[in-house]
């Protein structure tokens, strides 16, 4: 009978551990997908681009990938017992995604903000390649190489600790942006 107990604990602890990561899977395969299509189009846009838009391109990437980890900073580091006491725009769609944090942080700063990082750092390499073309002096192209990498690095960094303070204020901007509008139609 012992025996018997045991295995059915076992059994309901698999499957709560399925349940509890199927999400890390399909965020897996999530990743996959978007990082191919993406690094797919990115590569085969940014050869044909001239530096100038691969530039805008790169800083675009950067962009996405700020506003992605503050909304992810901003779900982590909100307090639960904050949204439920709190009656104003915003607080329901904050109180969801604090709810979800875990899933909302892994797509936002580790899906949608490493793919864009990975992006922005094969612009990067176009950007060198296209440096490459011009530029024959090897010396000179390993001080451009090492330039537009540190500036693609400082640039997010930048970008990201600009917006550490202002990601809590995120649930709030989302209510008003997408959720005022269903409100108002309803």
């Amino acid at each position: 009978m012992w025996f018997f107990v045991r295995k059915k604990r076992k059994v309901k602890s698999l499957n709560t551990r399925i349940k509890h990561y199927g999400w890390a899977v399909r965020m897996f395969f999530l990743t996959l997908c978007l990082s191919s299509v993406f690094s797919l189009i990115s590569q085969s846009l940014m050869t044909y681009m001239g530096i100038f838009t691969s530039i805008l391109t790169i800083l675009t990437f950067i962009f996405i990938s700020i506003c992605f980890d503050m909304v992810g900073i901003a779900v982590t580091s909100a307090s639960h017992d904050y949204f439920i006491k709190l009656n104003v725009d915003g607080a329901g769609i904050g109180l969801m995604l604090v709810e979800n944090s875990e899933k909302v942080c892994s797509f936002c700063a580790d899906v949608v903000g490493d793919i864009c990082g990975i992006l922005s750092g094969a612009g990067g390499a176009s950007v060198i390649l296209s440096f490459a073309n011009v530029i024959k002096d090897e010396t000179v192209m390993v001080i451009v190489s090492t330039l537009v990498s540190s500036l693609i690095a400082g640039v997010t960094i930048l970008g990201k600790a600009i917006m550490k303070d202002k990601a809590l204020k995120v649930g709030f901007l989302i209510e008003k942006i997408f959720f005022r509008k269903k409100q108002k139609n309803s």
